[in-house]
């Protein structure tokens, strides 16, 4: 009885303790964990080259765009998905940026450049009009956008409803910036007592500017480096409010240059993002590549640069998303990243469409004006590795232009060579009715033409480095047109002559490719000092592509349109007969015997 009265005595006891502190264990957290920031987010979308493209069509085919991964082209595309992200972010800040090469690159954009310039006619240049629907924040210039001189450059700029900038074009007699450097942009990043967010936006444009339409800014503006201008204007936009920096460049990241190393990079955003200190990310362009997502690594600062180019032509949209907080009052970007969206997901947007409509139908129209009537089909599918008619027609007509440019003078008495490179793979001259069209499509640039005179020796070095172009294939291996390029060497830097006969031997080593170099239908050698006057495009006879001996002063430049000059003559003779202007004088070799 006593012991057992003492157990249940025990238990009453240990319960009324348990009970007593059981409130106090129930109410208390297990562990304390700390309060978590309060988020905003940020969405940037980025387009570059879109190089006149507005509907998804191609003008040289007049057809829908299409390629062999079915990709789509345009503005319209664009605008499409633009919008479905603006409403999915409705009430959430979203920006849209562009980094450059926009008004050139079609026949659209041609048309309104120099059949109906909009210096002229007054009427909005139809990449203004159909980026002023989409509503763009603010547009970069590419190198593309100085091809048509500066007044048509301005008059399109006057023309859009966002700021155009390029920080490192500067006035040559003012030394200050030509256009506008940079803009900060005050957003409100969506809830209820959201601070703004200034966030700064920095153009860069390409250096190459001063090569490759020196005619057109050469005494007028300046392009400074890009790196270095980026490091002068950060700092400068971080001291004047903004809380984030986002460079819009008309550059790629190879960190390589098609020139010399007379200018600066042309391929420099890699290198902008290890060595500027205080940007968030980068939208760039000009490569033409899709980086949907890369970090650099700032090497003063050990934060991660977000990186992205959205393709080409509308092909793709960059989307940036940035996480921030605030810290003490400041904006802190704690988190990013990026993607690239295809347009060929979407259909074009219908008010796009209906602000260019009626300039697509005049455009289309006129490149389906007929100029003359081909005799047989000519192809630009081979001109790459054999000599084609469809190039000798190029070579022929600017041969024809300078020799008639130089009748009289003291140059009248040198023959006249002609280089061209095969700009296209799938230009076709139909046999019957050849349009504007076949012919633009042959010709794809706004090049103007000139020449210079050059010594034997230099057509030679010329051609030795022309032939870079052709990966070493032994002799007895196989020989696949397909894989005869080395890839990293566009097919525009790679030219042909027409004037003298030649052979590249592709067994043998770069420098050492050009085996046989005579006089036009003869066996006699060209002599180092002869001396050649030769056709050649303003563009690589101001240095594009680095080739030597080229860069000269002209003794003739009227300048011409070589695209144009191809369709007044086909318009003047009526007919394209190969008979005319086929000359056979090149050829792929391996120790002398004919590769194809």
């Amino acid at each position: 009885m006593t012991s057992s009265s003492g157990a249940s005595r025990r238990q009453v006891l240990a319960v009324a303790a348990a009970a007593a502190t059981a409130p106090l264990l129930a109410g208390a957290p297990a562990e304390a964990k700390p309060k978590q920031p309060k988020t905003w987010d940020l969405t940037v979308l980025g387009t570059s080259d879109t190089h006149g493209n507005v509907y998804n069509w191609d003008y040289y085919k007049d057809a829908e765009f299409d390629d062999s991964k079915h990709n789509d082209v345009g503005v319209a595309k664009l605008a499409t998905l633009v919008n479905q992200i603006r409403a999915e972010r409705t009430g959430r800040a979203t920006l849209v940026l562009d980094a450059g090469d926009t008004i050139q690159g079609t026949p659209l954009a041609t048309y309104y450049a120099k059949q109906k310039p909009i210096t002229e006619t007054g009427e909005t240049h139809p990449m203004a009009g159909a980026m002023n629907v989409l509503r763009y924040d603010a547009v970069t210039l590419g190198n593309h956008e100085f091809n048509y001189g500066l007044p048509l450059l301005a008059t399109w700029i006057k023309q859009l409803g966002f700021p155009a900038l390029a920080a490192n074009a500067i006035n040559a007699k003012t030394g200050k910036p030509a256009f506008l450097p940079y803009v900060i942009k005050e957003v409100r990043l969506g809830g209820h007592g959201a601070p703004a967010l200034r966030v700064g936006i920095l153009g860069l444009t390409n250096p190459g500017v001063a090569i490759w339409d020196k005619a057109n800014v050469e005494g007028r503006l300046v392009f400074a480096d890009m790196v270095a201008t980026a490091a002068k204007w950060v700092p400068v936009m971080r001291r004047r409010g903004a809380d984030m920096v986002i460079i819009s460049a008309h550059g790629g990241d190879s960190g390589t240059s098609s020139y010399g190393p007379e200018l600066p990079n042309e391929n420099p955003t890699a290198l902008i993002a290890e060595q500027v200190p205080g940007i968030d990310a980068i939208l760039f362009g000009h490569a033409h590549n899709e980086v949907p997502e890369k970090f650099v690594t700032n090497l003063k600062t050990g934060r991660a640069v977000l990186t992205s180019e959205p393709s080409k032509w509308g092909q793709r949209l960059t989307r940036m998303d940035f996480t921030l907080t605030r810290e003490k009052g400041c904006w802190k970007v704690v988190d990013s990243s990026a993607t690239t969206l295809n347009t060929n997901t979407v259909v074009e947007d219908p008010a796009v469409l209906a602000a260019v409509r009626d300039q697509h139908a005049k455009t289309v129209d006129y490149v389906n004006e007929v100029v003359a009537q081909s005799n047989e089909e000519l192809s630009a599918a081979e001109s790459r590795y054999r000599d084609t008619p469809i190039l000798d027609f190029i070579n022929h007509v600017q041969t024809e232009v300078v020799t008639a440019a130089l009748a009289g003078g003291a140059y009248a008495g040198l023959p006249v060579l002609s280089i061209a490179a095969p700009f296209s793979r799938t230009a076709v001259f139909p046999r019957g009715e050849v349009r504007i069209r076949d012919v633009a499509g042959l010709y794809v640039y706004d090049n103007t033409l000139e020449a210079v005179v050059l010594t034997g020796a230099e057509v030679k070095a010329y051609l030795e480095y022309s032939a870079k172009y052709f990966v070493t294939v032994p002799v007895g291996a196989a020989v696949d047109p397909a894989t005869i390029s080395d890839p990293a060497v566009p097919d525009y830097n790679y030219d042909v002559f027409s004037g003298v006969d030649y052979d590249i031997d592709i067994s043998k080593p770069v420098g050492q490719r050009i085996t046989r170099l005579v006089l036009a239908g003869t066996d006699t050698p060209v002599a180092a000092d002869a001396q050649f006057v030769v056709a050649v495009n303003n563009y690589r006879r101001s240095g594009g592509g680095n080739f030597p001996g080229i860069v000269k002063t002209q003794v003739y430049n009227a300048q011409q349109e070589i695209r144009q000059l191809l369709i007044d003559w086909a318009q003047a003779k009526g007919t394209i007969d190969p008979a005319v202007f086929f000359v056979p004088n090149w050829k792929l070799v391996r120790e002398g015997v004919p590769v194809f």
